[in-house]
Formats: structure tokens, sequence, C-alpha cells
């Protein structure tokens, strides 16, 4: 897909660049679908991040390859797919406390990799049982902005809908378990239900989000926006925004040099999102070294 991604000539002209995109029906609902992804992997991201639960949500981001898979492989439709199998490895990580290992350092984390590479196995070997499929196994792993449909741009926007409630309702349990689990234990906050709920949250998003990014830059999204957030400030609702900000410029910006590359999407989606968090780590180490020169020369 390049030959439409330049505008007219040999000149980058990004006026013409924005008028072609937006006159491909397409291209408007990639551009919706990816403003309410960058919105749910925002704020989802940010409790993700704080949790240190980064693993437990690229093995759910994982199953959504094998679950697409093997919904095509019955004739089932492949949005069912992604979130059956994303609810499923959240009810078995939060009942084997998975989840919870892994952002402790214990052992049980284990159960996390092993589902990570069953899921594989299980998503290649539906691709080669279903050879139909074979043609979209990148798309599957590493999204594309191709397809989207009207009707997924109506499923996102109720996923979105519904997360965000949820969050709303639980976020002032979620907050305070995320950032003093032994006060908030003793306050009557219990810890397994909340990472309960918060793991089945994080299923629905990966599972309506995958869609667009894949089931392996999913991660990407989820993770790099929120980290550089809390890279930039510590306070909870500016971190919040903040991250839902990077998220949604990063898949805009994604989108734009996409059409224009002959590049996949994917390559800029996560190369973007890196380098905004490179940058943000390089800046606040520089003023943490700036600041203590000041002291010192104080």
């Amino acid at each position: 897909m390049t030959g439409f991604m330049r505008a007219a000539g040999s000149d980058w002209d990004l006026v013409g660049v924005v008028r072609q995109m937006w006159a491909l029906p397409f291209m408007v609902n990639a551009f919706r679908a990816g403003t309410l992804t960058g919105l749910l992997a925002g704020v989802t991201g940010w409790f993700l991040v704080a949790r240190r639960q980064a693993f437990a949500g690229h093995t759910l981001s994982q199953v959504g390859f094998p679950g697409a898979a093997g919904a095509a492989l019955v004739g089932a439709p492949v949005w069912a797919g992604y979130l059956c199998s994303s609810i499923i490895t959240a009810l078995v990580l939060g009942r084997c406390g998975g989840a919870s290992a892994a952002a402790e350092g214990h052992g049980d984390g284990a159960l996390i990799g092993t589902v990570q590479a069953f899921a594989l196995a299980c998503g290649f070997w539906f691709v080669a049982l279903y050879a139909g499929l074979l043609g979209g196994t990148t798309s599957l792993l590493f999204g594309s902005f191709l397809g989207i449909t009207t009707d997924q741009v109506a499923f996102l926007t109720i996923v979105t809908a519904t997360v965000l409630v949820a969050l709303a309702v639980l976020g002032r349990r979620l907050l305070f378990a995320t950032v003093d689990p032994a006060v908030a234990h003793a306050r009557g906050v219990s810890a397994g239900p909340t990472n309960g709920a918060f793991l089945l949250l994080l299923a629905v998003v990966v599972a309506a989000t995958v869609q667009v990014t894949g089931a392996l830059l999913v991660f990407s999204l989820l993770v790099l926006p929120a980290a550089t957030a809390q890279r930039l400030t510590a306070r909870p609702a500016r971190s919040i925004g903040l991250a839902v900000l990077i998220a949604v410029s990063v898949v805009w910006v994604a989108l734009t040099v996409a059409f224009c590359t002959p590049y996949p999407f994917g390559f800029w989606l996560t190369t973007l999102a890196f380098t905004g968090y490179v940058l943000a780590v390089a800046g606040s180490r520089s003023s943490r070294r700036w600041g203590g020169r000041r002291a010192g020369v104080r």
C-alpha cells in the first residue's frame, strides 16, 4: 500500500495529505478508532504501569492472536475470539495470582510466561489448520489501519464508554490499592477482587484495541505512553491526562506518517512511542543533574 501514501508531486504537502486522508472513508475510520484506542490505552495503561503489571498486560495482548485465529477457524467473528481469549486468560491469571506474583517478583510469575508461550503456539497451529488465514497473520500480529470498519468503530465506542465508567467507579479503590497496598488493605480494600476487576477491564481493553494495533503492538501502546507520562509528572490526575494525550498523539502521527510512506503503521507506532519515552527519561535525568549542580553551587 504505497501508491497513494504521498501527496501529489514529489514535494511534501501537509495540507494536501490531510485532505487526501480525510477524503478516504477507511482513513476516517482509522482516526476515529485510533482516538478511542489511545484514550483506552492511556487511562488503562497508566494503572497497568503504576501497578507493575506490564508482564500480565503483555500476556493478555498475546493471547488475542490465538483467539482471533481460532475464531476464524470455526467461522466466528474475529473480535469475539479476541474478547473471549483475553477474558478467559484474565480469569486464569486472577485466580492463580500470576499477575500479582509478577508484580511482586515471586516465582509464580512463571505462569504468565507459560501462558504466553502456549498462546503463541496455539495461534500458529490454528493458522496452519486454516490456510486461508495465512495471508492475515501479519495483520493479526501487527495490526492494520486499512480494514477498520464503521461497525468496529461503533464497537470501540461502546467499549470505551463502558470501560471509562467502570474505571470511574473503581478508580478510587484501584488508585488506593496501587499507590499504597498495605494501607489500602488495612482500610479494608481487598487486593484480590480489585486486582481481578482490573484484569477483566484490561482484557476488554486489549480485545478492543488489538483490532487496530495487532496482538503484539498493543503492549507498546498500553505501556509506553503511560510510562512516559509517569516520568514527566508524579500527580495521578495530570499523569493520566498526559498519558492519554501522548497515546492519542502517537496514534495520529503514526497514521499520518504511515499514510505518506511505504513503511507500516506498526513500525511508526512503536518507534514514536519509544522515542517519546527515551526523551522523557533523558529529560528527567538531565533535570536531576542540573538541579543537583545548582544545589551544590548554593
